[in-house]
């Protein structure tokens, strides 16, 4: 199991407010590594990068279609994207190589999901990642 994955699995899967998560990489459009289960189709890893290329109103306007469901959008700014479809949502945070993607299912604090890919995503920005 690859650093990055064990990163996802410890700091996301383990707080159990975190479904599953991925990484992907921003430059090629491509899941770089994932929980297990847990596929990116291309026409999702798409949407969610041009949900940052977009401007963030418009992502915010038109919400999400991810993994064959429509999301509306909570928050879109340069580096976060929130979004949910009734008691299930996902969290895509923008570092300077990936985007990192987390999903919370009914029943899961919709915060504690937040709060721990916001501060993965943070740590790996500051590592230059």
């Amino acid at each position: 199991m690859s650093h990055l994955q064990n990163l996802l699995l410890d700091t996301l899967l383990g707080t159990k407010h975190v479904d599953s998560a991925a990484l992907i990489k921003l430059q090629e459009r491509s899941l770089c590594v994932a929980s297990p289960g847990f596929s990116v189709m291309p026409g999702d890893v798409r949407t969610l990068v041009n949900g940052f290329a977009k401007n963030p109103l418009q992502t915010r306007r038109e919400g999400l279609y991810f993994k064959e469901k429509d999301y509306k959008c909570i928050r879109a700014d340069d580096y976060s994207l929130y979004a949910k479809n009734e008691k299930t949502g996902v969290v895509v945070v923008k570092t300077h190589l990936y985007l990192l993607v987390a999903t919370y299912t009914e029943g899961m604090y919709p915060s504690v999901c937040v709060e721990a890919t916001e501060k993965l995503g943070e740590y790996l920005r500051r590592k230059g990642n």
